[in-house]
């Protein structure tokens, strides 16, 4: 069986995985059996929250939950605010406004801080605004946002919501397992992420890692019986790894592999080196050929990156698309409002050749360059 792929997905999840990781699919497993629960599941959250915190991994527990990324940021919104919290959110851009409408459809009481899709949270309205209303129990922010591939200041994000004992949840989509961090040092309380990211598993669950002491006073909190993080917690608990409802057995067995793969690599350190590397290969192959980035390099992220389109009028992005896809790399579409531009990732089973090899596909594609202007 040929598991190898016709191309190289240049997205922010799904993403191109390994063949061993599409392989560790290749077998059936029970939902209820201790081979899976306690041989599988188990050792995927103790190992999660290994990778989240090094400093107080006995704080915190991972709560596997089935579903999109985006399923288990609704679970942590609507299980983490109580009825009658207030919840502010730091947007700036399409992810961060997602967290927004999350919490406004759970009728949460909401304040979004949108700072634009081209630049940071504003550090000093958060303060003031923390300083000023006391009825804001919790704040959540996305790490990395990947409309435009902005990495979001979290230090200093967390610095301040801690200064003023607030509950601080970060949606760390495309970001966890891929850039360093440590949980329990920054304060952070809940934090998401999905198996399609960083951890370059397959799609299909997420997870929560979660200060116990908190997840702990959130009973009674969610607005949904499948979404309900605190009750999937208990599940799993009490039941040595098992899921309350259908588990994605395959997946998960991927992402055991992914995460055995992570180890082997060096763990996050040497996969956020990979992707640095990749992502400064990338710029600066991109600029060599004429493209502008949509953001300044002081705010990229090794994760993806925005770039204007080619001011030609020959140019359309689904022809470029598609001559890139005939050499064996998928990129994807911009998200900036008013901005026409297109995104390369560079996380995923992707090295520093195969983004050479991707800025050579480019060089021989740009068509625009060649066509004669009209007379």
């Amino acid at each position: 069986m040929n598991l190898d792929n016709p191309y190289i997905l240049l997205t922010p999840g799904p993403l191109s995985t390994s063949p061993t990781v599409r392989a560790a699919m290749l077998r059936d497993w029970c939902t209820w059996d201790d081979d899976y629960n306690l041989g599988v599941v188990t050792p995927i959250r103790e190992g999660l929250v290994k990778l989240a915190s090094a400093s107080r991994p006995q704080d915190y527990t991972a709560v596997l939950m089935q579903g999109s990324g985006t399923f288990s940021v609704e679970a942590m919104i609507g299980t983490a605010v109580p009825r009658g919290g207030k919840l502010l959110v730091l947007a700036n851009g399409e992810y961060g406004n997602r967290l927004g409408r999350i919490a406004i459809t759970l009728g949460i009481e909401t304040v979004i801080h949108d700072s634009g899709e081209l630049a940071p949270p504003d550090l000093g309205r958060l303060d003031a605004k923390l300083a000023d209303d006391k009825s804001i129990s919790h704040v959540v922010v996305v790490h990395n946002e990947t409309t435009t591939g902005m990495l979001n200041p979290l230090e200093a994000i967390a610095r301040i919501v801690k200064r003023h004992e607030r509950v601080f949840m970060v949606d760390s989509m495309s970001a966890f397992g891929g850039i360093p961090l440590d949980v329990a040092e920054l304060g952070i309380d809940f934090l998401v992420s999905s198996a399609n990211k960083c951890i370059q598993g397959v799609p299909g669950f997420g997870f929560i890692i979660a200060r116990i002491s908190m997840l702990a006073r959130c009973k009674g909190n969610s607005r949904s019986v499948s979404l309900d993080a605190y009750e999937q917690w208990q599940g799993m608990e009490q039941g040595h790894g098992k899921w309350r409802f259908t588990s994605p057995t395959h997946v998960v067995r991927a992402f055991a592999q992914a995460m055995k793969e992570l180890d082997e690599e060096g763990g996050v350190p040497a996969r956020f080196a990979r992707y640095s590397e990749n992502q400064r290969r990338l710029v600066a192959g991109m600029e060599k050929l004429g493209f502008r980035c949509i953001l300044p390099h002081s705010l990229h992220s090794p994760i993806i990156t925005g770039f204007h389109n080619p001011d030609s009028k020959d140019y359309r992005f689904l022809d470029f698309y598609e001559l890139l896809k005939e050499k064996g790399f998928v990129i994807y579409p911009g998200k900036v409002t008013g901005i026409d531009s297109f995104r390369i990732g560079t996380i995923g089973h992707v090295f520093p050749q195969d983004i050479d090899r991707l800025i050579e596909a480019i060089a021989s594609s740009l068509y625009w360059k060649r066509v004669p202007a009209s007379v």
